[in-house]
């Protein structure tokens, strides 16, 4: 992983859920019910919360806009958003690796 990435991680549980979303170009309402869905309802984005998630991550050229139409705007994941996402999963999984072990 490049180092440049690290300083995103690790990446809170709603910013890995936003970014997981926009595999897919989403707007925001169809995103927070895209995580409540993938979260299965353990993850709630409010719109306050999500917008300024789009405003953080699009500053840090995680996502990007992809479509402007009637107010809405959809956002997609850049290719430093996933690898920042990559590298996010893999630390994961090494965590919940270690945690199955002790338990």
């Amino acid at each position: 992983m490049d180092t440049q990435f690290t300083k995103y991680l690790p990446l809170t549980e709603s910013t890995t859920y936003i970014l997981m979303a926009l595999a897919e170009p989403l707007h925001g309402y169809a995103l927070m019910q895209k995580v409540d869905e993938m979260s299965q309802g353990t993850v709630k984005i409010g719109p306050g919360t999500l917008y300024g998630a789009f405003a953080q991550l699009e500053k840090e050229g995680l996502i990007e806009m992809v479509k402007e139409a009637d107010r809405r705007k959809s956002y997609s994941l850049t290719q430093k958003g996933k690898s920042v996402l990559q590298e996010h999963i893999r630390r994961t999984e090494i965590l919940v690796a270690n945690g199955r072990s002790v338990l």
